[in-house]
């Protein structure tokens, strides 16, 4: 496709002393979202999830190539098979003494091979990423930057759920490659991550240690 510019279609205007207070209030919104383990059977309607995905699709990527697919699960069935390979695949990690170090990082969390989040939620997203494109004859079209532009729009997705009054949890057994057949995505495309998706229990809790976040001074510098 030949190069096209076109006028910039749509602006956010916002006072530039109001800047602050809007930065800030997004700030706090953000800060209240978190990870959250313990779904409640409150139902979320497909509409809503069909927008909350519509929006990480309107993240940029690598010559716009939108190397991701969103899997969008409701069926209990298909998501007690999706908790019972998965749950096969976390208890070999978790039995498995080369992993003792990233195990004993993960003991603050408070996770095992238990994932009945997997099936409490009301849906799952499965984040595919497209390693490389299939042209109309077949043939391989290489993709660029598809980690980082599915990295974005994977932030995207999170704060649209957050932002419809939703939570979910990163989700993320390794391998996953159970994941294309039960999904029915072709080869070319890898599983990333599972993001169980619902609103959150009357009980719900976070581990402690998720509280903990690194001060500006850690994470900017200014030059």
């Amino acid at each position: 496709m030949p190069y096209v510019p076109i006028p910039l279609p749509s602006r956010v205007e916002i006072e530039k002393n109001e800047a602050l207070k809007v930065a800030h209030d997004y700030y706090t919104h953000m800060c209240k979202r978190h990870s959250v383990r313990n779904f409640s059977k409150e139902p979320v309607s497909t509409e809503v999830i069909e927008k909350i995905i519509e929006t990480a699709g309107r993240a940029p990527s690598g010559a716009n190539q939108q190397p991701w697919h969103f899997v969008a699960i409701k069926d209990q069935e298909k998501k007690a098979k999706i908790r019972s390979a998965a749950e096969k695949e976390e208890k070999a990690f978790y039995s498995s003494g080369g992993h003792d170090e990233w195990i004993s990082a993960l003991e603050s969390i408070g996770t095992d091979a238990s994932k009945p989040h997997l099936t409490d939620a009301p849906w799952l997203i499965v984040i595919f990423a497209e390693r490389y494109g299939l042209n109309k004859d077949g043939s391989r079209r290489k993709n660029y930057y598809v980690n980082e532009s599915v990295g974005i729009a994977t932030g995207f997705l999170i704060s649209a759920i957050h932002n419809a009054g939703l939570v979910c949890l990163t989700h993320t057994p390794n391998p996953m490659k159970f994941l294309n057949s039960m999904c029915l995505r072709p080869i070319n495309e890898k599983p990333i991550m599972i993001l169980p998706v619902g609103y959150a229990s009357a009980d719900a809790t976070i581990p402690a240690a998720s509280t903990n976040k690194k001060p500006l001074d850690e994470i900017m510098s200014v030059i």
